[in-house]
């Protein structure tokens, strides 16, 4: 898996209905002629009398009466249909008119089609002009039928881990001194705003497997590399400490405007990593206590919930801050990582629903993580290449 960039992560058929073909048994009665009746001094014959076809008669036995009961069920199945279709259109009336959607005409069509192309319809055009429409559902219950929308995040398989080694070389190099404050104010909002874990916290995700790899190593047969193992994870665990330190000190963010305004770039580097700090300062001042984790599926907001899912990486794993993304440390982190991640089935990421069923429709969105997300992305590149770029 990259880090900070893309990585994958480890019919119905109806039922034929048999068909009863009726065959009416012919009934046929036989009938006599009338003789012609002759009388004395007259020899024209009487009108023979005209009598009903007998195959009438076959008509009332080939007809169907429905029973009582069937009348009273199609009659209660036509007013749910009737009340079905009501529902949905105000339902769907309350949805185009939230996301400004124009729809189409789709009452012209018969039950249940109409209700099947007014679906297509919005989900095509949901799909086309909303960056976080995931699924468009039609729910119905005891009491009324309505539409439910689910809005995503697609974080697309990405670990967001921030290297703090990096800003730490920075905090020692003259010339890079006043850029690594300035990153130190980011991630101060990011490590008390943004509720981003620590991995030295004991219950954060990132302590227990660094913890993992220093056991591995200790109870490891001695090798020549076995003491540059050692020593990478000290270094991981005392920088992790010190720059947790600074970033707990909430100076930094009240100096972090200041800051900005006097900071001066002296290079691309440094210009980027202003752009970067201004862009979090704008959602500092929009999201004073807004938490990455504040749309996180409800199973992961609380794993006692029944329904939470094992099966799914919780957000909590693959965004964190990370001593170093280079060296063996990391690449053994990152294997183990990948290894446990491929036993997974999905990965939680944020999620917002909306119901259309006539209650007040909250103005959630997702603007939040469409404008995190990526400074995370790009303040990782910014950290992983300062090794190799920088001089």
């Amino acid at each position: 898996m990259n880090y900070a960039t893309q990585n994958h992560i480890g019919n119905y058929q109806p039922t034929r209905t048999e068909t009863t073909t009726a065959i009416a048994p012919t009934v046929k009665r036989v009938h006599t002629m009338d003789a012609k009746t002759k009388r004395c001094k007259r020899s024209a014959e009487r009108q023979a009398e005209s009598r009903t076809n007998s195959d009438v008669a076959n008509g009332f036995l080939k007809s169907t009466f429905l029973p009582k009961l069937k009348t009273e069920q199609s009659v209660q199945a036509y007013k749910e249909i009737v009340k079905t279709e009501r529902d949905f259109y105000q339902s769907l009336s309350k949805l185009t008119e939230h996301y400004g959607i124009e729809p189409m005409q789709t009452q012209i069509h018969g039950y249940p089609y109409n209700i099947a192309l007014a679906m297509w319809d919005i989900e095509t055009k949901l799909e086309r002009t909303h960056l976080n429409w995931d699924s468009l559902r039609l729910v119905k219950d005891n009491k009324k039928t309505f539409l439910v929308i689910e809005e995503r995040y697609d974080t697309r398989t990405t670990l967001y881990y921030i290297p703090i080694i990096p800003i730490f070389k920075m905090l020692n190099n003259p010339k890079r001194k006043k850029t690594a404050q300035l990153l130190v104010s980011v991630c101060s909002y990011l490590y008390h705003i943004a509720d981003i874990p620590y991995y030295r916290q004991e219950n954060s995700y990132l302590y227990l497997m660094y913890e993992m790899m220093t056991d591995w190593v200790e109870q490891d047969d001695e090798m020549d590399e076995t003491e540059s193992y050692k020593s990478e994870l000290r270094q991981a665990e005392q920088i992790g400490d010190k720059i947790e330190q600074k970033l707990f000190n909430r100076i930094n963010l009240q100096l972090f405007k200041q800051r900005l305004n006097n900071f001066k770039s002296l290079d691309e580097f440094d210009q980027e990593c202003w752009q970067l700090a201004c862009k979090v300062f704008e959602l500092f001042m929009e999201y004073r206590t807004t938490s990455i984790f504040k749309n996180a599926p409800i199973s992961e907001q609380d794993p006692d919930n029944d329904d939470y899912d094992n099966e799914t990486i919780g957000m909590e794993k693959y965004i964190s801050f990370v001593a170093d993304t280079k060296g063996w440390l990391y690449e053994s982190l990152s294997d183990s990582i990948n290894n446990e991640f491929n036993e997974y089935g999905a990965m939680a990421e944020p999620t917002i629903s909306k119901c259309f069923d006539g209650s007040e429709i909250t103005a959630t969105n997702l603007d939040f993580e469409n404008r995190l997300f990526p400074i995370l992305n790009d303040l990782c590149g910014l950290l992983n290449e300062y090794k190799t770029t920088v001089k």
